[in-house]
């Protein structure tokens, strides 16, 4: 599974013009072309509330830097606007271990979620969350040094 993550990696990286519109360049995170929401119209708040990854809803949404985000309930949107630090995923929804271990930007299954000291982390797939999850310390001491350079190389990125 490592060698085909790798390959994708390869083919399907940030320099593709195919991928161009289904990045989110105001949040660095990426965007379901079926529906052009944050985390793929996942619920942030959920994550942190019910412990698990819920789809939200498009009539209870909002926007942060310039990205729409979906939730469960208007009780989670109000949440998530009076403190989106809090809720928004870490890196601008990007993969957290390409982050730290490819200094790469790559695209995430919003199942593949870890939330560590109060801190939504999202990774490529399940395989890649266990690789993650097994030296999590490493791995974001790691991301918090390459974070920086890769949200300058992504245009109209802020930082969460």
């Amino acid at each position: 599974m490592k060698k085909i993550y790798m390959l994708l990696l390869l083919v399907f990286g940030l320099t593709n013009p195919a991928l161009a519109d289904a990045w989110n360049t105001d949040t660095g995170g990426f965007l379901s072309k079926g529906t052009g929401a944050v985390i793929e119209g996942y619920d942030p708040v959920a994550y942190f509330t019910q412990k698990q990854a819920v789809k939200g809803k498009p009539e209870f949404k909002a926007s942060h830097n310039g990205g729409e985000f979906w939730f469960t309930s208007a009780e989670n949107r109000d949440l998530f606007v009076k403190n989106p630090g809090q809720y928004a995923p870490q890196y601008g929804g990007y993969c957290a271990y390409a982050v730290a271990a490819k200094n790469d930007l790559v695209t995430v299954d919003p199942n593949s979620w870890s939330v560590v000291d109060g801190k939504l982390y999202l990774n490529y797939d399940k395989d890649i969350q266990a690789t993650w999850e097994k030296d999590m310390k490493k791995y974001l001491a790691q991301s918090e040094k390459n974070w920086p350079k890769l949200n300058q190389s992504t245009p109209n990125t802020t930082t969460n």
